[in-house]
């Protein structure tokens, strides 16, 4: 984000607590219930959404180093990172080419070559076949070549590694054209520059797009999470930009409106509001004062998503228990506000099958809600 853009942003916030008036879309919309309950619905968003496009995986700093190694499960797919000599990343499927036994049982590590606890076939981190047991009598003329791990599509860009989860999805696009404009404030929050902090896994009883949608107005705020960080934000007080397929919010805090009393050149925007950024697939970076939150989200079946709530620090900060006690802190309060979040989402998604509502009413200050969910439209369209 340039100076310019910043300081746009901040006077928008202004002009619409002078004029007394929300964000307003032009309409209101509508949202249909199937989009949250229908199993066949959210098949449909497996294949065509999650198993297509880049989806944010970890965290640059989960995988440190040469030999790094990192094992994930998303989308029932089961997943190996892993960093050769050059420290360049690679994903593979956890997965043994020989009787598909789960090649790497360990959450983590730093290894070079990774042996199949069933047979002790064996491969280098780059995905080469190394080591076949008795392969002369029981493999004569075995291809190796054919029996390498099976890649998946991966780039590492703005302190991400992203991945499409399907291993015949072709070549990853370019990180930054995926991006597009919203790019360029990655580039500027630097998230290469910090590392995790804080880890919590939630799973959570309720569709995953009812969870993203939750972030995505401020009209709530100080009913919903009245008794927590509702006082220090402005009351349905919030604006949103597209950028593509992706969002930026901003959600100011009750500071922001007052700094018509302070020279323009003392404005920053991350002191008095916070910023959403939703990303089309999975993840939502929610960017405070001098850290970011990372959700990232893990569609587990139509009523169940699997949340990582996740702190990521600057790598500038000193690794001290005071820091550390910061950090905890930081996350608690996060967390315990998107609980109110979670909970309200798991008492709508079982309201679906009353069948009281046949959809979602998006007023013109929850709009941001309905260009989410046209974006996923247009996807499963294509």
């Amino acid at each position: 984000m340039d100076r310019t853009t910043e300081i746009s942003l901040i006077k928008e916030i202004i002009g619409l607590a002078e004029q007394k008036s929300a964000y307003l879309d032009e309409t209101i919309a509508h949202s249909p219930i199937s989009r949250y309950a229908s199993p066949e619905r959210f098949e449909r968003e497996r294949s065509a959404l999650f198993r297509r496009h880049p989806m944010i995986v970890a965290h640059s700093s989960e995988l440190e180093g040469p030999q790094a190694f990192l094992t994930k499960e998303f989308l029932d797919l089961p997943v190996l990172l892993v960093r050769d000599g050059d420290g360049k990343v690679n994903a593979f499927l956890n997965v043994c080419r020989h009787r598909g036994a789960k090649l790497v049982r360990e959450a983590s590590g730093c290894k070079r070559i990774f042996t199949c606890p069933y047979h002790a076939w064996s491969w280098s981190n780059d995905g080469a076949l190394r080591g076949v047991p008795h392969e002369e009598q029981g493999f004569p003329d075995l291809p190796r070549a054919e029996r390498g791990l099976r890649r998946l599509p991966v780039a590492e860009a703005h302190g991400f590694i992203w991945i499409i989860a399907n291993p015949d999805a072709g070549d990853m696009p370019d990180i930054d054209a995926w991006l597009g404009e919203i790019a360029t404030d990655f580039k500027w929050l630097g998230m290469a520059d910090h590392k995790v902090a804080v880890v919590e896994t939630l799973d959570i009883k309720a569709n995953w797009k009812v969870l993203v949608e939750g972030g995505l107005e401020a009209y709530h705020f100080r009913v919903a999470h009245k008794n927590t960080i509702g006082p220090y934000f402005t009351d349905n007080l919030s604006t949103y930009r597209m950028f593509g397929r992706h969002i930026r919010s901003v959600l100011p805090r009750i500071s922001m409106p007052d700094l018509t009393q302070t020279p323009e050149d003392d404005w920053e925007i991350r002191r008095d509001a916070n910023l959403l950024y939703t990303l089309v697939t999975n993840c939502q970076l929610l960017v405070q004062q001098d850290h970011v939150m990372w959700f990232h989200y893990e569609p587990v079946a139509a009523d169940h998503t699997r949340v990582r709530i996740v702190t990521l620090a600057p790598k500038s900060y000193p690794d001290t228990e005071e820091m550390r006690e910061r950090w905890a802190k930081n996350q608690l309060i996060t967390t315990t506000a998107l609980k109110e979040d979670f909970e309200l989402g798991e008492e709508i998604q079982s309201g679906f099958a009353s069948k009281g509502n046949p959809s979602h009413l998006f007023g013109r200050y929850e709009g941001a809600l309905n260009r989410f969910n046209l974006v996923i439209e247009e996807i499963l369209a294509n």
